[in-house]
């Protein structure tokens, strides 16, 4: 039995009978009814006193009951939670809806909170870290000068939200709560208002003047659950946590529900304005949100087919705007020229090279300095010791990095025009280090390496032992040694152990070179009038005969060894003084015994160098005005293959040109600089100064629009890592802070604009609310004195049971 509504165009009439299905569903397709028989009995309590419980029963909204019930003051910001046990409660978010529709039944305690002073929940208030417990209730600092806690590489986020928080509208839009009702739970791209609920959080916290600190780790868990590149504590983009948030923030705070299906029109030669105008009609028809309002404006985007000349006109709307800095064609590069000359010490030179050259460009640069044969060169990164690689002609110069350590080492000529008669050498400096394996009671040598390799050409028809011992003595020397005696006084003095061994150091007639020249290693040793007998300790005199001893038993300098590109021994060098094969790129050690290195070899001067007039003129950082890079962003430009646009006339997709213009814009605007760069050949990092004006004056529309600087996201560092600050200026004393985490000190206007700046923040003019309080006293001090004690008061990010109810399973 059921009651069917009559339809007769102007009065409905309810006739008592019996209905099939299908007029059943026709019903309920016209009208919703919902009738609770049975009242629902709940019980109501306050969070700060669980023990008064109050039953009522009700079938309406009950968060205006409560707040009536426990008189709580009107406009105080509460949070309802619904116990279905005794240690779970879950959150009830959508405080305006009935009970049927929040699914509370008989029998469950609904508990009411109040946001406390400070910004915080009286259910998950961190602890926080004070000398007393009167200094954390005593604190008063300034709204808004407030650091945020570094949970582990989140100084990406920490920047975007200072920055955000110290947007005027925005901010007084959450202190004011004004998002409570506006928080959409059933718009299928939010995320049922958990987003707000966060960013109003940290946000109430910050401005509350009773924190120095805040511990963001609620916010940084609901960000990683709504999207996992956000997961963990990696480092991140800035730029890219601040797009995630605005748009997250904009679909949990989106006025309009049901978002309708509207065809986009191009404009088919109608006037700009009409055209504007629909197509932000119908934007605010689908997106209608604080975060609109704030920061969204429109492009007019014009596309040109390059076959028939359709022209497209379509208008967009944007949230920020990134511009591209202006690219430059080259690169200064510092590097280090070894001479083939033993005696010249190595020379650092500053070139300019092109930025998508080639290695070879790089010596051709360098040739003009030199006089020194591109053929001749070879160019090597040395780190540790070592060559961490030796580089082809034709490598990209963006394999290498601006801190890395170039060497470009000049060979002789045969090394190359007659290929095969001689071998490239990598030569490494290795020291002796004697231990004793007391497991076995045999003693055995390691190695360390020490000051910068070499590359040596050498004849192949030199490669023994003898031969190379001598090569390597007159590049380390500056003076030629010539060879005496035969090989068999090379081992005079060896036991057999020792000559077996692969570090026994061999004894040779070749005396102890001397050498004016400091820097190339050897130090310069005086002939004595009497030398100490090793065996004996006695002193001799200088005889005949005493220097036959001497040509016995003198020691060799160094032994030298074949190794790997780590300077790890691989096998034993041929004996003697036969000839030993190479690899490709063979490297070789030379081995120093510790005192003889001691007394023979100056390594304080063999590593000096001399720096060529290039490096005397100061390298003049580039600087470009931020109206450069917005007149590169509206310049015309050719669509790239990967992203084509579909001609109408044509029916076919084409590489069309593209301009963007500035039609409309927004209260705040957001200028992104690209300052990471990423092509198919290279990717690197921008550090070009862009000079941006704390008052930027912008066309738009044939008029003039005023705005002032009120937020700046800084990057320091590279691709691999870096370090996000930010620079704000409260909106209620008009000081300038800087935000490094947890740290915050006071700025000044002339230290804002450095080449890290990265996202800028501005405010119309006539938007802008004058500061209501006075700048601080002291905020002409010095930039380092602290805003706030900060460094000594952080928190814990711990939680406060206040109850044994856990509040947070939401």
């Amino acid at each position: 039995m059921s009651y069917r509504p009559s339809f007769n165009g102007q009065c409905c009439v309810y006739e008592k009978t019996h209905l099939p299905l299908k007029c059943f569903i026709c019903i309920w397709q016209l009208i919703e009814f919902k009738v609770e028989v049975y009242p629902v009995e709940i019980f109501l309590c306050l969070h700060s006193n669980m023990e008064n419980v109050v039953t009522a029963q009700f079938s309406h909204t009950i968060q205006k009951v409560m707040m009536k019930q426990f008189e709580v003051v009107e406009g105080a910001e509460t949070r309802l939670w619904m116990k279905s046990s005794d240690t779970c409660c879950e959150r009830l978010r959508n405080v305006h809806v009935n009970v049927l529709d929040s699914c509370l039944i008989s029998g469950m305690t609904v508990i009411m909170e109040m946001r406390n002073a400070d910004g915080t929940w009286p259910s998950s208030r961190p602890q926080i870290i004070r000398n007393s417990v009167e200094e954390q209730e005593s604190y008063r600092g300034q709204p808004g000068v407030c650091g945020l806690t570094n949970l582990g590489n989140t100084c990406f986020m920490n920047s975007a939200l200072q920055c955000l928080s110290n947007t005027p509208p925005l901010t007084e839009y959450f202190l004011r709560s004004a998002y409570l009702e506006e928080l959409n739970f059933t718009n299928p791209l939010g995320m049922k208002g958990e987003i707000a609920e966060a960013y109003a959080d940290v946000t109430k916290q910050m401005w509350s003047e009773r924190h120095y600190s805040v511990v963001p780790r609620l916010f940084k868990t609901k960000v990683g659950h709504f999207a996992s590149q956000f997961l963990g504590y990696q480092q991140h983009d800035s730029q890219e946590l601040l797009s995630f948030l605005l748009d997250g923030l904009h679909e949990d705070l989106n006025r309009v529900k049901n978002k309708e299906y509207i065809e986009l029109r191009d404009a088919d030669g109608r006037p700009d304005q009409e055209v504007a105008e629909e197509a932000w009609h119908n934007h605010r028809r689908r997106n209608n949100s604080v975060i609109v309002d704030t920061f969204h404006g429109l492009f007019k985007s014009t596309l040109v087919c390059p076959e028939c000349r359709k022209v497209s006109v379509t208008f967009d709307p944007f949230c920020y705007l990134s511009v591209p800095l202006p690219f430059s064609k080259d690169r200064v590069m510092e590097v280090f020229f070894v001479s083939l000359d033993p005696v010249a010490k190595p020379v650092q030179h500053r070139l300019v090279v092109p930025k998508a050259g080639k290695v070879f460009d790089l010596c051709s640069a360098l040739s003009e300095m030199t006089n020194v044969s591109v053929n001749q060169m070879v160019v090597a990164d040395v780190f540790n010791h070592r060559f961490y690689k030796i580089y082809h002609a034709d490598e990209s110069l963006s394999c290498i990095l601006d801190r890395d350590d170039i060497f470009v080492y000049e060979l002789s000529s045969r090394s190359v025009e007659e290929e095969g008669d001689e071998v490239v050498l990598a030569l490494y400096l290795r020291e002796r280090s004697q231990y004793r394996d007391s497991g076995s009671g045999s003693s055995s040598c390691g190695t360390s390496l020490f000051g910068h390799p070499l590359l040596m050409a050498v004849p192949r028809v030199q490669c023994s032992r003898n031969a190379l011992y001598h090569l390597f003595l007159q590049r380390l020397s500056g003076k030629q040694v010539q060879a005496e005696g035969t090989s068999s006084e090379v081992r005079a003095g060896c036991s057999t152990e020792d000559s077996a061994s692969a570090s026994c150091s061999a004894e040779a007639s070749a005396g102890v070179p001397t050498n004016s020249q400091q820097g190339a290693g050897l130090q310069q040793q005086q002939p004595c009038e009497t030398e100490v007998e090793e065996e004996k300790g006695e002193c001799l005199p200088q005889t005949n005969e005493r220097k036959g001893y001497q040509a016995r038993c003198r020691k060799l300098l160094f032994s030298i060894q074949a190794v790997n590109s780590n300077g790890t021994t691989e096998r034993g060098m041929g004996e003697d003084g036969s000839a030993f094969s190479f690899s490709s790129q063979p490297y070789v050690a030379i081995d120093w015994d510790p005192d003889m290195k001691k007394k023979c070899y100056n390594e304080n001067e063999a590593e000096k160098y001399v720096k060529h007039q290039s490096m005397e003129v100061p390298h003049q950082q580039t600087t470009v005005q931020l109206q450069e890079c917005i007149e590169l962003f509206t310049t015309v430009e050719i669509l790239e293959e990967e992203n084509p646009w579909y001609c109408p006339i044509c029916k076919k997709h084409q590489l069309a040109t593209k301009k963007l213009d500035l039609w409309s814009l927004p209260e705040v605007l957001i200028i992104h600089l690209k300052r990471f760069s990423y092509t198919k050949y290279s990717r690197e990092k921008l550090d070009i100064i862009v000079d941006f004006p704390l008052r930027l004056v912008i066309s738009c529309l044939s008029l003039l629009l005023r705005y002032d600087l009120i937020a700046v996201s800084n990057h320091y560092g590279g691709l691999r890592d870096g370090h996000y600050t930010s620079y704000a200026r409260n909106k209620d004393n008009g000081q300038w802070y800087y935000f490094d985490d947890n740290k915050v000190t006071y700025a000044r206007e002339e230290q804002i604009v450095t080449n890290a700046a990265y996202l800028l923040f501005y405010h119309r003019q006539d938007k802008i609310r004058q500061p209501t309080l006075l700048p601080p006293s002291d905020s002409s001090s010095s930039p380092a004195q602290p805003a706030n004690d900060v460094t000594s008061h952080k928190h814990d990010g711990m939680e406060r049971a206040t109850s044994c109810v856990n509040m947070e399973t939401d």
